[in-house]
């Protein structure tokens, strides 16, 4: 990965348990302050110097291209990939398999991920595993804990059966290489990317690497106030 890393946002689901506030908007689209949260995300992304960006899109839309075009008002470049069902979060990066380099970051569309985009990278290119997962030591605090590392450096996953021993969560950001979505996602499906990261973990193909940062998300009202009160504490 180079300095024009790339990285998919998944942003095409429906946001449900944000409604009324989804009902006319995609969740990327919540205005958090003057803006909405993808643009958030965006500056953080370019920042990191991850700038060639894929947002994955379904609900609306036409809301967020229509706002961020191809991404040059905001010093990226960015393409869509549009679904015209749900497909899930795994069946999203099939569906732009088309657009993937071989190796790329994936970040969910509700999460504020504020790490070394460039360091994890690094990190994963020396390490030779097909892909990555960023975890955080959660102790059951934020959510259900679904993570264990089974050594110094690849980690079990297990998103429906998690164990007592596991004490860290999927942190929100990953970075996957293309064979990997191509071997194990068929063509409009729905599926689910916590399974391909439970199958690779299986295989001890899932290469672990703990953030001490807490996260924010936008996924519940709950974590959206509290996304509100970091962006008024950073003016």
């Amino acid at each position: 990965m180079n300095s024009n890393n790339q990285c998919v946002i998944l942003a095409g689901g429906l946001a449900t348990r944000l409604r009324p506030i989804t009902d006319n908007i995609p969740k990327s689209m919540v205005p958090v302050g003057n803006k909405p949260f993808l643009e958030y995300q965006v500056e953080l992304l370019r920042n990191m110097e991850v700038v060639d960006l894929i947002l994955c899109v379904g609900h609306k839309s036409e809301l967020i291209v229509d706002y961020f075009g191809d991404g040059s008002n905001f010093g990226v470049k960015i393409s869509y990939s549009h679904e015209d069902i749900l497909l899930g979060t795994g069946g999203a990066l099939r569906n732009a398999a088309n657009m993937l380099e071989d190796r790329f970051f994936v970040l969910y569309g509700d999460a504020y991920l504020d790490v070394n985009y460039i360091e994890i990278a690094d990190y994963f290119n020396r390490m030779r595993y097909p892909a990555l997962l960023t975890v955080y030591k959660n102790e059951g605090q934020f959510d259900t804990s679904n993570v264990s590392f089974l050594n110094e450096e690849s980690v079990l996953y297990d998103k429906h059966n998690p164990s007592k021993d596991m004490r860290f969560i999927d942190y929100g950001l990953s970075i996957i290489s293309k064979r990997i979505v191509e071997q194990y996602i068929a063509s409009d499906v729905f599926y689910d990317l916590a399974d391909c990261y439970r199958a690779l973990s299986l295989k001890n193909d899932l290469l672990g690497y703990e953030v001490k940062e807490r996260f924010y998300e936008i996924g519940s009202k709950a974590g959206l106030r509290e996304f509100e009160e970091f962006i008024r504490g950073q003016r």
